[in-house]
């Protein structure tokens, strides 16, 4: 019976040692890091963009009101998810990503002030380390995101994108903020993160021909955020991240709708 009354004890101080880390929804609030989908949806320039068409809209033959649509859009559009493999063979697609990897403890590295200076910015390893000096240092299995002010421009293309141009002349000409590569290779040597994530349309800036930070970061499984939302929004730390992406199945990208649980 001690022996029986002793695990049971065990058991109890395990369960509540659990729910004391698990994460509380129940004083806070929550914030939609997501752009909705619409003709206003910003694209690369190479992408086709956003398409919703109306299957039926009103009072049917038999007298109650009915509405569907279908859509169509590209992978990459839009607040999105980068699955590793867009960027890295054999790595995993967008089905392959667990959800404890879409979800957890947010950290936000605000770099805005830089970016106003240089809106080509790339965000250096000492962002990291000069946020740390106030924070402490990131938390292992955290989500990465970098406010670098561009969230206010959406979805004004000229002012986010730096071009209204399609095809590769847009391409040539976009113009937005980024993670360097050097970045990124120091994030894989030194800290543990699942995901990262910013306000712009790529993770690598808008003048990258290589996609470094892609290839790096994605060689490790560690898929990115683009276009997110509301960025600014969020505290430094706090925040618990929800980023659940259309379950595509062998998909390099995806739709996502982005959610941070802020308490009180």
């Amino acid at each position: 019976m001690k022996k029986v009354a002793l695990l049971l004890s065990l058991l109890i101080a395990n369960i509540s040692c659990t729910s004391q880390q698990a994460p509380s929804f129940e004083n806070g609030q929550w914030i939609d890091l997501t752009h909705e989908y619409s003709d206003e949806t910003i694209y690369w320039p190479t992408s086709p963009e956003w398409q919703f068409d109306t299957v039926f809209v009103g009072q049917t033959e038999a007298g109650f009101y009915y509405e569907a649509f279908t859509f169509s859009t590209a992978e990459h559009g839009g607040t999105h998810l980068d699955a590793p493999i867009h960027f890295s063979e054999g790595k995993k697609t967008v089905d392959q990503i667990s959800i404890d990897q879409l979800t957890g403890k947010a950290a936000i590295i605000d770099v805005s002030e830089k970016v106003s200076q240089n809106r080509d910015y790339q965000i250096l390893p000492e962002d990291i380390l000069n946020w740390e000096q106030e924070h402490g240092e990131i938390e292992e299995g955290s989500i990465l995101f970098f406010n670098t002010g561009f969230g206010a421009y959406w979805p004004d293309s000229k002012s986010y994108l730096g071009t209204t141009k399609k095809g590769p002349e847009g391409v040539a000409e976009l113009s937005f903020p980024g993670i360097h590569p050097k970045t990124a290779q120091w994030l894989v040597n030194n800290r543990s993160v699942k995901a990262v994530g910013l306000d712009t349309p790529s993770i690598d800036y808008g003048k990258s021909t290589l996609y470094e930070t892609h290839q790096i970061l994605f060689e490790q499984n560690i898929p990115g955020f683009e276009n997110v939302a509301n960025l600014d929004q969020l505290p430094e730390t706090r925040a618990y991240i929800v980023a659940l992406p259309m379950k595509i199945k062998d998909g390099s990208g995806a739709p996502v709708r982005i959610v941070a649980f802020v308490g009180n």
